[in-house]
């Protein structure tokens, strides 16, 4: 390519490094991109993709740790952005692996912010914008073409703290695609909270924007979907660029092979299984002979979870009334469409929104509307709002990790129980340490913070606090989200192993309806607030095909009423 093609590229980066407090997170980065092309950036978590997308972004936690090494142009000419707004200004768009929604706002007022439709007034002109009054009829009239622009049917009016995940991540990129003079858009994971259907939808309206000029830097983790949807693949391994290819030059299993470059073997994470002092017949209440062969037979057969006629007021989560059992021992699955109840039946069951219904644990009636009463029945949960419900932040990883168990369950503690105990710091780093390297956490040490971690090693850190209580049950919202296929394939085979060593009960609620076929016994399939039906993982794809078409009629059915 000559020199002259090379600075009319809309984006060229030359050389770009970067250095964390001494960590070296990126190495000599240098690749461009074109006008209407779209590239697909992948790499293991922790390879550096999101503080690449940060420095090109602007993003503050660049200049405030030193800046970073390289140039950038934009059309040719040099650029370096010390703020956000100095991208936007540029025409470049961005959409963060976490939400930056303001929730009791509308979708209207989140896509059109610091962009409002302003009345016409001799006031306005008179006095500025300080008496100016918002068009609010143009202003939804703009947020519906975003909208539309991607393909779903989302009421311009809904709150967002109403809006089920999939949903927000709509919203998150209607608010790039409605500023007029965007030219880049950078996508961080944008499919992760998506059903596969809901992914096709929105990548069918980005080929339409990449069809108009607007180039677009892809981030995700899922393999076949880069491959179909981008011109180009990147890949970045422990912060060096290892490839840049054709996307039709390189094969699923080949991208895979470049991303981890090592054989994507299990952890002999249970080389010495952690000791667990759990009766087969815990909370199960008979009247027959404790010892007796009838009475063992008979606890046995009984559910780990049996939830009956299940409610919950959860925003944007539809749960109406919902019954379902889980054996001991059965790795259960619970799948659907964004909005139908996925979500919400974990989140009620553990306590976390209002709820109502029966839920028995081992024959045993859980109190709902509060999370103690979950977590004293030896129950787990992972949110799938890993940051608003899952880390603390600003606290070091012994801390994250053993946090709620020290809560719970006093352990991590020195002294005499209840009347005076101190951290036991040396157990805690300890702790720590051992799922840092079960899991692959790629941080620094156990204090390192969790808020400096990438979106996928944060998930990591939640399942690890989660496998630190020992549960006897365990519920995981969107376990492998924005986790690279290597992370994925190490936490689904530790789920695995932790069931088979520990004989847990395990409810993973996905929107990867292949992902829950992968590891679970049975999976359910929400529709409506109800259990659209309960089929054997082994069930043929076109079975959970006819569930999941079910809901995509009666939304169907309902738009067409509304």
């Amino acid at each position: 390519m000559s020199e002259n093609v090379i600075n009319t590229s809309l984006l060229r980066l030359e050389h770009i490094g970067k250095e964390f407090y001494g960590n070296r997170v990126l190495n000599d980065i240098s690749f461009s991109i074109e006008a209407g092309e779209i590239l697909g950036l992948i790499g293991e978590n922790g390879a550096g993709k999101s503080t690449l997308l940060n420095i090109l972004f602007g993003m503050p936690v660049i200049n405030s740790t030193g800046g970073h090494e390289g140039r950038i142009y934009i059309d040719g000419q040099p650029v370096n952005f010390t703020s956000p707004q100095q991208a936007l200004a540029a025409g470049i768009g961005m959409v963060h692996q976490e939400f930056s929604l303001i929730p009791g706002f509308t979708a209207t007022e989140n896509i059109l912010l610091n962009r409002e439709v302003l009345n016409g007034s001799l006031l306005r002109y008179l006095f500025g914008k300080r008496l100016a009054t918002l068009d609010r009829e143009a202003m939804r009239q703009r947020a519906m073409k975003a909208i539309n622009t991607l393909g779903v049917h989302i009421s311009t009016d809904m709150v967002v703290s109403e809006m089920p995940v999939g949903y927000k991540q709509f919203i998150e990129i209607a608010r790039e695609i409605d500023r007029k003079h965007t030219r880049l858009l950078f996508l961080d994971e944008p499919t992760a909270v998506l059903t596969e259907t809901e992914a096709e939808i929105l990548i069918t309206a980005l080929k339409k924007l990449a069809r108009e000029g607007i180039a677009i830097v892809f981030i995700s983790h899922r393999l076949e979907e880069i491959k179909a949807f981008c011109n180009r693949i990147i890949i970045l391994r422990d912060g060096n660029l290892i490839t840049d290819q054709p996307a039709n030059e390189l094969s699923t299993k080949r991208i895979a092979s470049l991303m981890v470059g090592r054989n994507n073997e299990q952890k002999d994470f249970y080389a010495e299984p952690i000791k667990l002092d759990k009766s087969e017949d815990k909370d199960e209440p008979d009247t027959s002979a404790p010892d007796s062969p009838d009475a063992k037979k008979k606890k046995k057969k009984k559910p780990a979870l049996k939830v009956e006629n299940l409610w919950v007021d959860m925003p944007g989560e539809t749960v109406l009334d919902v019954s379902f059992e889980v054996m001991r021992g059965e790795i259960f699955g619970i799948g659907g469409l964004a909005g139908q109840g996925k979500l919400g039946i974990p989140n009620g069951i553990m306590g976390l929104y209002p709820a109502g219904g029966k839920v028995r644990v081992f024959g045993k009636k859980l109190h709902l509307n509060k999370p103690r009463n979950a977590l004293n029945r030896e129950m787990a949960f992972v949110s799938e709002d890993r940051r608003g419900v899952g880390l603390l932040l600003d606290e070091p990883l012994d801390w994250n990790i053993t946090f709620t168990a020290m809560q719970m369950q006093g352990k991590f503690l020195l002294g005499i129980p209840h009347i005076f105990q101190i951290r036991n710091e040396i157990a805690m780093a300890s702790e720590a340490r051992k799922y840092i390297k079960a899991l692959d956490i790629k941080c620094t040490g156990p204090s390192q913070k969790a808020g400096e971690l990438s979106g996928g090693n944060q998930q990591k850190v939640c399942l690890a606090r989660a496998f630190a209580l020992e549960p006897n049950i365990l519920l995981i919202c969107e376990p492998t989200r924005g986790i690279d296929i290597g992370a994925k394939n190490l936490v689904l085979d530790t789920l695995r192993q932790y069931n088979k060593e520990h004989n847990t009960t395990i409810i993973i609620t996905s929107s990867e309806l292949e992902e829950l076929r992968s590891i679970c016994n049975r999976v359910a399939i929400v529709g409506g607030g109800k259990i659209a039906g309960v089929l054997p993982a082994s069930a043929p794809a076109e079975d959970f095909g006819l569930l999941m078409m079910g809901q995509m009629r009666q939304q169907e059915n309902e738009n067409e009423e509304a």
